[in-house]
C-alpha cells in the first residue's frame, strides 16, 4: 500500500488527519480498522508531505490528483495507452507549474544571460499580467526556458515519488543538456520508455503564456 492509498483508505474509514506541525493529528467517531491506522503509521512522513501546501498553495496530493485527471482524460476521453496518457499528463503537469511558479525580473536587463540591452539585442518581456513578465534577449528565451523546465521536472519528479506509487525512472530530454531521471508514475504499465518533455509540453500544452515573438 503506498502513501496515497493509506491515506485514502483512512479518509473512507472515516479518519480525518490534519497537520500538526511535522506530525498528523487523527481523528474518528469510532475506532478504525487496526490495519489502517498500521498503514498510516508506516507512511507518516509521505502522508504529511502530500498534505504540506507548497509556496504555489498546492500540496502531493493536490498534484498527485492533477497528474490523475489528466492521465484519466487522455487515456478514457483520447483513447492512448496507459502509459502514453501519464507522459502526457507529467507534460501537463510541468505546464501547470511553470504557471504556479511565473519568473519576473524589472526591465533593463536580461533575467537569462544578465546582459543589456542595446540597439541589435532588444529585451522583449515574457509572460502575462497579472503575474509579471521576465525581460530576455530573444537569443536567451530557449536555454532559459529549458532551465525552467528542468526545475519543473526535478520538483515534481520528487513530489510524484512521494505518494509511494509504483513509480518507473525516464529520461526527459528539455533543451541542452539532458536532464535524466525524471520519474513517472506506473501503475499499469511496465515497459520503459523515453519521453521528450519539451516536445510533450508542445503537443499537450496547458500554458497560459507564449514565447515572445
Amino acid at each position: 500500500m503506498s502513501a496515497a492509498e493509506a491515506l485514502k483508505a483512512a479518509r473512507a474509514a472515516g479518519i480525518e488527519l490534519a497537520l500538526d506541525g511535522d506530525d498528523l493529528a487523527l481523528s474518528a467517531a469510532s475506532e478504525p480498522p487496526a490495519a489502517v491506522l498500521d498503514a498510516v503509521s508506516r507512511h507518516k512522513a509521505q502522508i504529511v508531505a502530500l498534505l504540506r501546501p507548497g509556496r504555489d498553495g498546492w500540496s502531493g496530493e493536490n498534484w498527485l490528483a492533477f497528474f490523475d485527471e489528466r492521465a484519466g482524460i487522455a487515456e478514457f476521453d483520447g483513447g492512448l495507452p496507459r502509459a502514453e496518457a501519464e507522459a502526457q499528463a507529467f507534460a501537463c503537469c510541468v505546464v501547470e507549474w511553470l504557471n504556479r511558479h511565473p519568473a519576473c525580473s524589472p526591465p533593463g536587463r536580461c533575467h537569462g544571460c544578465g546582459g543589456r540591452e542595446d540597439t541589435y539585442d532588444t529585451l522583449l518581456p515574457y509572460g502575462t499580467e497579472p503575474t509579471g513578465q521576465a525581460w530576455l534577449h530573444s537569443r536567451c528565451w530557449a536555454a532559459w526556458h529549458a532551465r525552467r523546465k528542468a526545475a519543473a521536472v526535478a520538483v515534481l519528479s520528487l513530489t510524484l515519488v512521494t505518494t509511494g506509487t509504483n513509480t518507473m525512472a525516464e529520461t526527459v530530454t528539455i533543451g541542452r543538456p539532458p536532464v535524466a531521471k525524471a520519474a513517472v508514475s506506473r501503475r499499469q504499465s511496465t515497459k520503459p520508455a523515453t519521453v521528450s518533455a519539451s516536445a510533450l509540453a508542445q503537443h499537450f500544452d496547458c500554458s497560459r503564456t507564449s514565447r515572445p515573438r
